[in-house]
């Protein structure tokens, strides 16, 4: 029935498909930036607690009768952490920014979004026609040039990334001020800055000592740093209960699973405990990326870029045959074929530096 399409996927070398890789490879290609997904204790105790729970299955929708007291006490120990009023649980990242973008920008708003955002957003954004609007990434200037020549008869929304999950850099700290000045709704996608930067751990704001203002939502996950599954989107009472009332992807979507909030309640808690400890552990993986190849990266996430998807599938190959896996990300993830790196400190610095000379050696550096 698609024979000639995906014929075409697979000679132009995009062709993708599940694979389970072998144990023996050091993950060097998932999102488990702390190394929790190993941590057997951690589950251990998250099943003690599921144990406890008059049910170990979510049931309904979070506004039937689906919402736990696990989960209203993930939802207040976020909102303390982060300083945020309110705050509300879901099922995935890709399901919080439609909620999102679905539901926050009305008839005569406009979203401002980072050209590089993520697709869950793009993807939402695309229904909203010409309220959507993208500016350079991470370009401050180019977001307020942007409004000056297209400006909102009601409302402005900004959507960034905290760290941006294919480029590794971090976001401005502008783009917080701005809001501020403008007095525009400011979304931080911070699926792979909480956990990953900050004092303690808690992402874009937390870096930059941004004090939380009332204009101001975070989206996160579990699924990456917290190293479990599901969602989360912090902002005031008012937005979080204007959210449970129109968002679709809120109101009409299982609760998240009881097993993986508990997990996230623990990881987090575990996380807040030992964080100067695994903050020191990221900056050694950092070091070393400096030591071998020259700069000092900025977030958990490397990037090696490539000329064409040959290239770097020969690349990712080696790294294989080396027992190191990466990501191999191509188009239409992608414009320019690359390599991602995720630094994980389950890891040593010793496999670290290993990757590195590789890398070096492929690259010609």
């Amino acid at each position: 029935m698609f024979d000639k399409e995906i014929a075409a996927i697979k000679h132009s070398n995009l062709y993708r498909e599940r694979k389970i890789f072998k144990n023996t490879l050091k993950d060097f290609a998932s999102n488990d930036y702390l190394g929790l997904s190993q941590k057997k204790n951690l589950a251990k105790k998250a099943f003690k607690l599921l144990e406890k729970q008059p049910s170990h299955s979510p049931k309904a929708s979070l506004l039937v009768n689906g919402y736990s007291p696990l989960h209203r006490t993930l939802e207040s120990k976020l909102c303390a952490l982060n300083g945020f009023e309110d705050g509300v649980i879901l099922g995935s990242g890709f399901l919080g920014n439609i909620a999102l973008f679905d539901a926050l920008i009305r008839k005569n708003d406009k979203i401002y979004i980072d050209e590089k955002y993520h697709a869950s957003g793009i993807y939402a954004a695309k229904n909203l026609g010409e309220k959507a609007i993208y500016f350079k990434h991470n370009d401050p200037q180019d977001l307020l040039k942007t409004i000056q020549s297209s400006p909102p008869k009601g409302r402005i929304i900004i959507a960034i990334e905290g760290v941006y999950s294919m480029d590794g850099d971090i976001a401005d700290k502008a783009f917080a001020q701005i809001a501020i000045s403008k007095n525009a709704l400011l979304i931080v996608d911070e699926a792979h800055s909480t956990g990953s930067i900050g004092e303690n751990l808690l992402g874009y704001f937390d870096h930059y000592h941004i004090p939380i203002q009332p204009n101001f939502i975070k989206m996160g996950t579990f699924s990456k740093a917290y190293g479990s599954y599901g969602a989360y989107i912090l902002a005031n009472k008012q937005i979080i209960n204007f959210l449970c009332n129109r968002s679709k992807s809120i109101i009409y979507t299982t609760a998240l699973s009881i097993f993986d909030t508990a997990l996230a309640l623990i990881n987090l808690e575990y996380i807040q405990k030992n964080k100067q400890a695994l903050i020191e552990k990221i900056q050694s993986h950092k070091a070393v990326v400096q030591e071998i190849l020259g700069f000092f990266p900025q977030s958990q996430i490397l990037i090696i870029p490539f000329k064409n998807t040959q290239e770097m599938q020969k690349t990712h190959q080696k790294l294989q045959d080396k027992k190191i896996l990466v990501g191999a990300i191509r188009k239409p993830t992608v414009k320019q074929p690359i390599l991602r790196i995720v630094l994980s400190i389950k890891n040593s610095p010793k496999q670290t530096k290993k990757l590195c000379k590789i890398i070096k050696k492929s690259q010609g550096l």
